[in-house]
């Protein structure tokens, strides 16, 4: 049983997919930082791209992320044309140097496309870039999913993919604005198999309205029954002054704090009882699946896709609001599409705000992966290791973490607290339920 502490929960925390977080981010950081942090790509370095498409077919009224219906085909096909420009731009900076060896697309939904889109914009890469045989991984909303689509990620080599279900409940579907059949998600499941993705994960959310621990034991039920090598079990973060649509959510059907803890606790018992490995501290992968490799290894990562296998620093996000990032820059474009197509014209790199890394921000950030990933994380030399010990005394009194002489190990029962634990390290973190997602 995980031990509950609701004083150590209380403070809102980041999800640590960098440091310094994107709160962070400075505004007078623009495109100019992106010919810099491009020109110190090596030769053979390895480079991972993501491609944002802000568009979905229908929107949830839970999600965050940047993203706009997908109703008018003059306005996606010219963001299309944009990304295209864009990804000329970088590798024209690259001058040939780096070598790609992932593509993740996202959005949105990236099969809100139309599937000769994805054939274009994939053959794009494969001329402006030097692809080292990528692993290729797309989300995709089984809604609209069909044939033409399956077909195009076959085409494309994609062997990963990331499905949209968040839960089976249909009167929690209801709630949250996304109504997917059961019969829905396993005909995607089906055709997702025959297009050759071998490694399928579910993304799955607990403390939605009206949901409980039968209702979780029911969606978890159902989606082990088809059978993803990955499962991502996310809290969901109710912010409505920041993402207007969760306004359409009724805040009185939220489980409180304390069921929110058991979701997440029934959640992992459930999931590793029937063999899934624990990665990180929401995600699950079968043994033989490289994420868990990576766990078992001690070589997982986190970046802005959340924890993964990729040993890359490089990372180039295309599209409007991705995020690059550099050992020494974090770079994000313009998150609204009209200034993102304006920079893009102009033949401008679309960087709208990022961060310098300085020395202390690389080893404080390395010593919050490691914490994340893999659980410890020496912090002899870390910037202000004084104030970090006060700040992370409670957690040790607690038992929740314990100091190996100059480094600090997070015990299996603390792993709830794990983001909290890491925000201890954070010299840039400000206390603000307005900023941030809950602590779990």
């Amino acid at each position: 049983m995980w031990p509950y502490f609701p004083d150590l929960l209380a403070t809102p925390v980041p999800r640590y997919t960098s440091f310094p977080t994107a709160a962070e981010f400075d505004g007078t950081i623009g495109p100019a930082a992106m010919g810099e942090a491009l020109a110190s790509v090596s030769a053979d370095q390895p480079v991972s791209l993501y491609l944002h498409i802000p568009y979905c077919e229908e929107l949830c009224w839970y999600c965050g992320c940047n993203t706009g219906a997908a109703n008018r085909t003059q306005r996606v096909q010219a963001y299309l044309q944009r990304l295209i420009e864009e990804i000329g731009q970088v590798a024209v900076a690259l001058g040939g140097r780096g070598r790609v060896r992932r593509i993740a697309w996202g959005g949105g939904s990236p099969n809100a496309l139309d599937p000769g889109d994805f054939d274009t914009v994939m053959a794009h890469l494969a001329r402006a870039f030097r692809l080292d045989d990528p692993v290729v991984s797309v989300e995709v909303d089984p809604r609209g999913f069909a044939k033409p689509w399956a077909d195009a990620l076959r085409r494309n080599r994609v062997t990963r993919v990331s499905l949209g279900v968040q839960t089976f409940a249909p009167e929690i579907q209801a709630a949250i604005g996304r109504v997917q059949p059961h019969v829905m998600i396993e005909a995607a499941v089906a055709l997702l198999r025959a297009a050759g993705v071998t490694s399928l994960n579910f993304d799955l959310m607990y403390g939605l309205p009206g949901q409980n621990v039968r209702t979780l034991a029911a969606t978890l039920d159902a989606a082990t029954a088809m059978a993803p090598e990955r499962l991502a079990v996310f809290g969901y973060a109710h912010v409505p002054h920041l993402i207007a649509r969760q306004r359409r959510i009724d805040a009185s059907a939220l489980p409180d704090a304390v069921a929110r803890f058991a979701q997440a606790e029934f959640a992992y018992q459930r999931l590793t009882r029937d063999g899934f490995v624990p990665v990180g501290f929401d995600h699950f992968a079968v043994p033989q699946d490289a994420l868990a490799v990576a766990a078992a290894s001690g070589t997982l990562r986190r970046n802005f896709q959340g924890f993964t296998e990729d040993q890359a620093d490089v990372l180039i996000g295309l599209g409007a609001s991705a995020i690059s990032q550099f050992p020494a820059w974090l770079l994000q474009n313009e998150k609204n599409a009209g200034r993102y197509h304006l920079r893009i014209a102009n033949g401008q790199f679309a960087v709208e705000r990022g961060w310098a890394r300085s020395a202390a921000d690389q080893a404080i950030g390395r010593a919050i992966e490691h914490l994340l990933c893999q659980g410890r994380a020496t912090l002899a030399r870390l910037p202000g290791r004084g104030v970090v010990a006060e700040r992370l005394a409670r957690y040790v009194a607690a038992g929740l973490a314990r100091w190996e002489g100059e480094a600090l190990a997070i015990d299996p029962h603390g792993l709830p607290y794990a983001r909290a634990i890491a925000a201890a390290l954070d010299p840039y973190r400000v206390a603000s339920a307005t900023r941030f997602s809950s602590a779990i």
